[in-house]
């Protein structure tokens, strides 16, 4: 039998590689000891490198992590590779909806807190409670019904006065005194309807306090904005824990991606709960019947997501496709909502121009995410900063901020005008 040589030994003693080589198991013997302790360092490897199911995008080069250990996973977010910055820019973008739906929690107060907050003098109103009080619109429905009274006393006061005594004071306001008997001296009538002038014009300047406290005791329920508020920030974590951890194995790649897919609808359906709750929050059917449609288109693209050959490069602009038609039939309720509103309620309109910056931050990202730039341009030079998939993830979280402020257009045009 031929012995083996010291040399062979040591080759059969050599490092293993994994499948896409990136973490290399080395072997160093302990002669002394005669025991072997196995070391593993994860390294980041090119493109060509990859298995397929890792295989996105072949215009970014190198700095690609391949069936990394789960710890190794999870704390390369504090590392730089080329998901790096997907990582981040969501996950920042989940915490500034937290602050967000923290901020609004405590600046628009609902229920049981409006109505403490109507008994409390104007400098201890919160902002909010000050920042209906001047609206626009409440303006207009204190001056409405200023003028609904002026024209009941006048009437009252045609029905009421004796045509005798109404001869004698021609001169006198159209306002009529609460007792209208003949046995009224005409100065004491004078008096009276002085007094009622200037009663009549400190509510015309507390108008805007009562109506105010009354929209406050009685406010419009709050929780379509934070459902979106929610599904915004489901949508950020799911991508955020997608591109950490879509590296560590098929599995873990097939689960995450479909994760990151029902974020994103989840994102798209809450983005309506606004625009059709409070635009028909007058037609119940209305309402109902575009909830429903949305919440079936949104669980039809997430049940097609889930198919494996969805995730293919192939088909990424069929991907693109799909959920860009889910968020644009949100055209259809804000069309609807402008004809009715658009010309005679300013919150219809301002809304609406937020949903067209949200609408054209989002196909904005989807059309770079679609086409790959720039790295399609330069190949390799924007595998750790600048490439599609960033630029794709900063344009949601704007877009997502966009129809933030729009919602707060719909609280402020409810609360100040209900049915």
């Amino acid at each position: 039998m031929e012995m083996m040589s010291l040399e062979e030994e040591e080759t059969m003693a050599s490092p293993t590689t994994s499948s896409c080589g990136t973490c290399k198991c080395g072997a160093n013997d302990d002669k002394a000891k005669k025991t072997k302790t196995k070391t593993k360092k994860c390294e980041l490897v090119g493109y060509e490198e990859l298995p397929e199911w890792l295989k996105d995008n072949e215009f970014i080069h190198g700095y690609y992590r391949c069936e990394w250990p789960i710890r190794e996973t999870i704390l390369s977010i504090f590392s730089i590779h080329n998901e790096t910055l997907n990582v981040w820019t969501h996950l920042i973008g989940f915490l500034l909806f937290l602050c967000l739906a923290i901020f609004t929690a405590m600046v628009i107060p609902s229920g049981d807190n409006l109505q403490r907050n109507s008994s409390r003098s104007r400098s201890n109103a919160t902002a909010m409670d000050y920042y209906y009080i001047h609206g626009d619109l409440m303006v207009m429905s204190n001056m409405t019904r200023v003028l609904r009274h002026e024209a009941l006393a006048a009437a009252a006061c045609l029905l009421l006065h004796d045509p005798a005594d109404l001869s004698q004071h021609e001169q006198i306001s159209t306002s009529c005194p609460t007792n209208t008997s003949s046995y009224y001296t005409s100065s004491s009538s004078l008096s009276h309807l002085h007094n009622v002038q200037q009663q009549r014009q400190h509510a015309i300047q507390d108008a805007g306090k009562v109506t105010a406290a009354t929209a406050i005791a009685e406010p419009i329920t709050r929780w379509p904005v934070f459902a979106y508020l929610g599904g915004a920030m489901a949508c950020l974590l799911a991508s955020t824990a997608c591109h950490l951890l879509l590296c560590h194995s098929e599995r873990a790649n097939y689960v995450t991606l479909r994760l990151d897919y029902a974020g994103i609808a989840a994102l798209i359906v809450a983005s309506f709960l606004p625009i059709v709750h409070y635009s028909f929050l007058c037609d119940p059917w209305l309402r109902r019947a575009y909830t429903a449609a949305i919440a079936c288109a949104g669980a039809a693209t997430v049940t097609a997501s889930l198919v494996p050959a969805f995730q293919s490069p192939g088909l990424r602009p069929l991907r693109a496709a799909l959920f860009s038609g889910l968020a644009a039939s949100g055209v259809v309720p804000v069309a609807h909502k402008l004809a009715l509103y658009g010309g005679a309620v300013r919150e219809a309109a301002t809304s609406a121009r937020c949903e067209a910056a949200m609408g054209a931050l989002y196909a904005l990202g989807v059309a770079v995410y679609a086409a790959r730039v720039p790295e399609r341009w330069f190949p390799g030079r924007f595998d750790l900063v600048g490439h599609s998939h960033q630029l794709f993830h900063l344009l949601v979280v704007a877009g997502a901020y966009a129809h933030y402020l729009g919602a707060l257009e719909y609280l402020k045009w409810r609360d100040a005008v209900k049915c």
